[in-house]
């Protein structure tokens, strides 16, 4: 799936790369996406200040949900698909019940623009960041601020997520380094140098299908893959024209697919199977 800032939300087979579904609603750009995990509902955050719920049967969205006093930046579901917790310009992070379409809690999470929200795998925790540079833990049920991580340095922090075992916590700063947090002892235990960072909220992920290993697009318009324990980079992807900044792991499958911005709106799909397959190129 792709959310851009022409509004629309694509659907694209991600194997055929042919597109699938366009879905259109939203008064302004779109920031970000997220699937439910039963893959039913998509649901989408906008510079309207609405999350919108999508159905991919349907052209038009399920639901709308208001509440969000300035742009909507990022969002996530829950692992069971039953909550959705989102953030923004208006500096909270948001938690929704789906089902009934409304807000169950609003989080005075920072003091400047939330940057990314993910849940635990047991939905218990939720993860936010921010451009203060400060990363926080919340109990998801009470909406308790349990921890807050911060680097010396406070760089602006872009993006974060709960590692696939919910241990620990990889964040991607705009000091270009990507750090893994043990938030439990709110120690950095790792970092990842090498790609470029300054500007842009760049969206590191794990792939865990052929090992253990660290993704993210850079500003060099590449995409660096490090081994998680060793944190050497193992590979560089090379084809994009500009800035790379989202990139995604298939959940069972050794594939990562990248998108890149304006010189360059394509999204790209590297495959590392033992078909040989050459990497393919969506575009818009």
């Amino acid at each position: 799936r792709k959310a851009a800032a022409d509004k629309t939300i694509k659907l694209w087979d991600g194997l055929t790369g042919g597109i699938m579904q366009t879905l259109e609603g939203h008064a302004e750009g779109i920031n970000d996406i997220a699937w439910s995990n039963d893959g039913q509902y998509i649901a989408s955050a906008s510079d309207d200040k609405t999350i919108m719920l999508w159905s991919p049967e349907q052209k038009t969205p399920v639901k709308t949900l208001k509440g969000h006093t300035n742009f909507v930046f990022c969002l996530n579901y829950s692992p069971h698909s039953g909550l959705l917790v989102s953030g923004g310009y208006d500096e909270t992070v948001r938690v929704w019940d789906v089902a009934r379409g409304r807000s169950m809690k609003v989080l005075p999470a920072h003091s400047d623009p939330v940057t990314a929200v993910n849940f635990n795998h047991d939905g218990t925790l939720i993860v936010s960041c921010a451009m203060d540079g400060l990363i926080r833990i919340w109990d998801a049920e009470s909406g308790q601020c349990l921890k807050t991580l911060v680097d010396d340095d406070n760089p602006v922090c872009s993006h974060v997520r709960f590692s696939p075992n919910s241990k620990f916590v990889l964040a991607a700063t705009q000091d270009s380094t990507i750090r893994l947090w043990n938030y439990f002892t709110s120690r950095c235990v790792k970092t990842y140098i090498g790609h470029t960072n300054r500007t842009y909220c760049l969206v590191p992920c794990f792939s865990t299908t052929g090992g253990q290993y660290i993704v993210c697009g850079s500003e060099d318009s590449k995409v660096y893959i490090w081994d998680l324990q060793s944190r050497e980079i193992v590979q560089v992807l090379q084809g994009h024209r500009d800035v790379v900044l989202a990139v995604a792991t298939h959940p069972s499958r050794n594939i990562i697919a990248s998108a890149s911005m304006e010189k360059d709106i394509t999204i790209r799909l590297w495959f590392d199977e033992p078909s040989g397959q050459e990497s393919g190129v969506l575009s818009s």
